[in-house]
């Protein structure tokens, strides 16, 4: 795994051993980061799920101006640390090491994001949880555009009740990105 594009071009992530993890493909971060370009600069990002921190670092990697990183896992939370030293971003970053509606919560005071990605553990409705928060906080606006890593079957049917509107899905062979905004 790897930087992709921008400051930390080709720098190499370190990733946690095992299985708890599944860190996103360089093809499929390419793919993502490619739609997501015109978005990228100057923007809050928050990365739940963060694993071994991917998606953030490439996020500030290609010009945003801040990364929050959200992983429950200690080992996973020190991996992310390591890769933001590595790639030298670490001074437009956070980690938070806890779970994620723990971590909505602390952040509640602050401004809202522009992007919100996150790759929760497939088939537990953790990103229904989340969405399920969101959806009353002022972390996520009508602006700020979610993006949901998740299998295949998962199904996002609850979403327009809950007041988001699906904008697009990107699929690829196992899995797919969901993008999501708040209805106004």
């Amino acid at each position: 795994m790897r930087v992709i594009a921008g400051k930390a071009r080709r720098l190499p992530l370190k990733t946690v051993a095992g299985m708890d993890t599944r860190p996103t493909t360089d093809r499929i971060k390419e793919t993502l980061f490619n739609m997501l370009q015109n978005d990228l600069e100057g923007c809050r990002f928050l990365d739940l799920f963060s694993g071994s921190g991917g998606i953030g670092i490439e996020a500030l990697s290609r010009g945003a101006k801040e990364a929050v990183f959200v992983e429950s896992d200690r080992k996973a939370a020190a991996c992310i640390t390591d890769n933001l030293k590595f790639t030298k971003l670490e001074k437009d970053a956070r980690v938070l090491c806890c779970d994620v509606l723990t971590a909505l919560r602390k952040l509640e005071s602050e401004e809202p994001f522009d992007l919100i990605f996150m790759d929760p553990p497939y088939n537990k409705n953790l990103e229904e949880q989340v969405l399920d928060y969101l959806k009353d906080s002022a972390l996520a606006n009508e602006d700020t555009l979610l993006i949901v890593e998740a299998s295949l079957n998962t199904s996002f049917a609850y979403a327009e009740e809950m007041g988001f509107e699906v904008e697009k899905r990107k699929k690829y062979k196992t899995n797919e990105h969901v993008f999501l905004k708040k209805r106004v």
